[in-house]
């Protein structure tokens, strides 16, 4: 297997490997993205996050519960999340990511099917989010953009925005339709069967196809590990740190807030369900095809500050959504939230592996993707206390377009990058 070669290759011998070591990289890496491509399609925000709105109104009328405590699943998987997710980011640091990956399949799969028998028990009911939040940070982007940046370096930006971007894009825009037809067909319960099953089919490609850097050799120590970068405890003491949990971390998490409450809004303005996931699918289209973009153009452009006026893009594309009439005034502020949402998760894997390196990446990132999921969990719990009380998500919307604002402020002020390069990488890594 690629992920067992041998790096240590004397000088005299540099030659007679180089080639062959070259080619059974590149066949690797390109097995290796289809795996984290395929397994972003079925990672846990396009299953469970996307389409819940979906399930909010049928859910709440048969439990006869408040929207409030229906959505509040999304509070469970915050903290089932951010619990995990700097636990499971360390663990992939000393085990690699492979077989903590494929694990968190299995479970994640058959957590969402297991749906199909929730009963109104409100502790069953969120027992079940709970462990779901928890097998789905084992097979969550953070994991497979660990993955990508120790296979890519030179290509980095645009791998992580051709997995994760295109990956999650397509499973956004796609899984509703999905999760609607099998809802329409079977109701409720057999939709989340049903998107069970489809995680689970996932299994046999990430298991062939899903491989270790040779440069990463499992449970290396310290003196033997081969990549640069800072620990957590040194990333934590600069800046950089806090300015990009800050500005991307809550950002990215406060918009996959608002997308996930789409369909309410639009439907409490009285727009045909399927209207509303068109918009959607909008979002998560542009979003997926914007991360590659993002990518690609921070592979180019070696400052960070490039990102800043994309954040106000995203701010008028909330009001546009809470705001607009017609539904192509939607589909516009649907690109513009597409395009802040591709901004931020695009910049934030890149922007950890440049400014500290890849010795602790699934540490530090772990940490980073706890501030996101934080804002994921109770953004949309917080939204719908505000309509409880209030009768619509106006108030936390405009919470979350002053957020976006500061996260531009704060973007703009980014230092230059400062983590050295990786003292190995195949001679592939250059694609």
């Amino acid at each position: 297997m690629t992920g067992d070669l041998d790096t240590t290759v004397a000088p005299g011998r540099v030659r007679a490997v180089g080639p062959l070591l070259a080619a059974r990289a590149s066949r690797a890496q390109m097995g290796v993205v289809l795996a984290c491509w395929l397994g972003n399609i079925i990672s846990i925000y396009p299953i469970v996050n996307g389409p819940l709105g979906l399930f909010l109104i049928p859910i709440s009328r048969d439990f006869q519960w408040p929207r409030a405590r229906v959505f509040g699943v999304l509070g469970i998987l915050g903290i089932a999340h951010a619990l995990t997710i700097p636990i499971i980011g360390r663990l992939a640091d000393y085990l690699g990511p492979r077989r903590m990956i494929l694990l968190g399949n299995l479970g994640f799969g058959l957590c969402v099917a297991a749906l199909y028998v929730a009963t109104p028990n409100v502790a069953l009911f969120y027992g079940l989010f709970a462990l779901i939040g928890v097998f789905g940070t084992l097979q969550s982007t953070m994991m497979f953009n660990r993955v990508i940046a120790v296979w890519f370096d030179k290509a980095r930006g645009a791998m992580l925005g051709a997995t994760a971007g295109l990956g999650t894009g397509v499973g956004t825009a796609a899984v509703p339709f999905v999760a609607l037809a099998l809802m329409n067909a079977f109701g409720w319960r057999g939709a989340f069967l049903g998107l069970g099953a489809i995680v689970l089919a996932g299994f046999p490609a990430l298991f062939l196809l899903l491989r270790e850097s040779p440069r990463n050799g499992r449970g290396h120590p310290q003196s033997a590990d081969n990549l640069a970068g800072a620990s957590l405890a040194k990333a934590a003491r600069t800046s950089s740190f806090w300015m990009v949990l800050i500005a991307i971390g809550l950002g990215a998490g406060c918009l996959t807030a608002v997308l996930a409450h789409i369909v309410p809004i639009l439907a409490d303005r009285h727009f045909p369900t399927n209207k509303a996931i068109v918009v959607v699918s909008v979002v998560g289209l542009v979003g997926a095809a914007w991360m590659f973009a993002i990518g690609w153009l921070l592979d180019r452009v070696r400052s960070p500050r490039v990102i800043a006026p994309l954040y106000l893009v995203a701010v008028f594309g909330v009001l546009v959504i809470e705001r607009g009439t017609t539904l192509p005034v939607l589909l516009a502020g649907g690109v513009m939230v597409g395009l802040g949402m591709g901004t931020e998760f695009g910049a934030l894997s890149y922007f950890i592996s440049r400014y500290f390196g890849l010795w602790r990446f699934g540490t530090i990132a772990g940490v980073m993707y706890m501030a996101v999921t934080v804002a994921q969990g109770f953004t949309p719990y917080l939204m719908d206390v505000d309509f409880d009380h209030h009768g619509s998500y106006r108030l936390s919307l405009h919470i979350v377009e002053g957020i976006l604002v500061l996260g531009a402020a704060i973007v703009a002020c980014l230092p230059p990058y400062t983590a050295t390069r990786p003292s190995w990488r195949p001679a592939s890594s250059a694609v």
